[in-house]
């Protein structure tokens, strides 16, 4: 299953954000890699810089490759309303993210890894497919024999964040993905117009 396994500190850095959640390396050094650190000066980026630049952070953000990350787009671009908000919202509605939002796992990497080994249910069913894409109404849960994982009892307890298109049922360890979120909702310091611009070059 094709994702990135590359160090997250260095790519957290680069785009100056937490992107991977809290980062010890981040907070210490919140200035680009490279051997002269910070004392290193850096050129004006171009246009297409920019929004290539814009265009990995969230990739790396969501945890998608460029060709699942295209399609992604191309969906986005074929959808009524405005491509860019489709964009996060098709991300948005991806099992493994959903799954991260919910608190079952601290981090997208863990959400990642609980689908791939058939921790959670959709509807009833084991889906082990962190891409599988979530539609209104869908019913998300802890298969009933993971419940009493300390990773997911850990992540449980201590999430503060819940949203608002989400309906979570921290007792039953289940919940219904109820819509797809609106740009305001979602927390990402992501410039998806650049992305568009990006890719209608």
């Amino acid at each position: 299953m094709a994702r990135y396994t590359g160090p997250t500190s260095k790519v957290a850095r680069r785009f100056r954000e937490a992107i991977f959640g809290r980062d010890k390396a981040l907070e210490k050094k919140n200035y680009g890699p490279g051997q002269h650190g910070n004392s290193r000066r850096r050129p004006k980026l171009s246009e297409y810089a920019v929004q290539l630049s814009e265009k990995q952070k969230a990739k790396y953000t969501y945890g998608v490759l460029e060709k699942q990350f295209r399609n992604t787009f191309k969906r986005a671009a074929a959808k009524k309303g405005i491509t860019g908000e489709n964009l996060l919202k098709f991300l948005e509605a991806r099992l493994d993210n959903t799954v991260y939002r919910m608190g079952i796992a601290p981090t997208r990497r863990g959400a990642r890894q609980l689908v791939s080994h058939r921790h959670i249910t959709v509807n009833g069913e084991v889906v082990n497919i962190p891409s599988y894409q979530l539609r209104p109404g869908d019913k998300i849960a802890v298969r009933e024999r993971s419940k009493t994982l300390e990773v997911i009892s850990n992540s449980v307890s201590t999430v503060r964040n819940r949203f608002s298109w989400i309906d979570w049922n921290g007792k039953d360890l289940e919940g219904i993905f109820l819509t797809f979120p609106e740009r305001s909702e979602i927390p990402e310091n992501i410039k998806e117009q650049l992305i568009v611009e990006l890719y209608s070059k």
